[in-house]
């Protein structure tokens, strides 16, 4: 899935190429403007990986090299509601592969991915610490444990009733 900017990222990835033309453009500085660029719009779209490309001069595929090799880089934008399936030890022995395969098949996405509507993204993560509580997922800061697949349908349900108590909100606090 190829994801187009939104014109907020537009003027993001504008903002960030007007503040690295200062920038050195030593080799050197691949990694911290990676870094830049991904605190200020989540991820790493193509464009701002040639924009990075072209301001230090490197080929493309070594600023893909070294952003792939890193994991902390990603290559999708985050979901407003980003999903994380625990897969440490404890988490991996409870079961943590069917919870991801729930929500990969309940989200139509694979982990790594994000739903095109950016709603939700799916991580696989190393161990949160919540190891009493496997398998756990965290649902943006929010852990879940004692996850069971019947569980993956109930968040989504709480995720829709308080987009709807929100979007009452709204629009109760826009008529009054």
């Amino acid at each position: 899935m190829e994801e187009k900017l939104t014109p907020e990222e537009s003027a993001i990835l504008e903002e960030l190429r007007q503040s690295i033309r200062g920038d050195d453009s030593q080799r050197s500085r691949l990694i911290p403007i990676l870094q830049k660029v991904q605190e200020r719009l989540g991820y790493l779209p193509p464009e701002a990986v040639k924009m990075v490309a072209d301001h230090l001069a490197v080929p493309l595929s070594e600023v893909y090299s070294v952003a792939t090799f890193y994991n902390q880089f990603r290559f999708h934008p985050p979901g407003k509601y980003p999903i994380k399936v625990c897969m440490g030890t404890a988490c991996h022995v409870r079961g943590g592969e069917i919870i991801l395969e729930n929500f990969e098949r309940k989200l139509e996405i694979k982990e790594g991915e994000t739903t095109e509507d950016r709603e939700f993204s799916i991580e696989r993560v190393a161990c949160v610490g919540c190891c009493a509580l496997a398998p756990v997922a965290l649902v943006g800061e929010t852990v879940h444990g004692h996850m069971a697949p019947s569980k993956v349908e109930g968040l989504f349900t709480r995720i829709q009733v308080q987009k709807e108590i929100e979007e009452k909100r709204r629009k109760k606090d826009g008529s009054e």
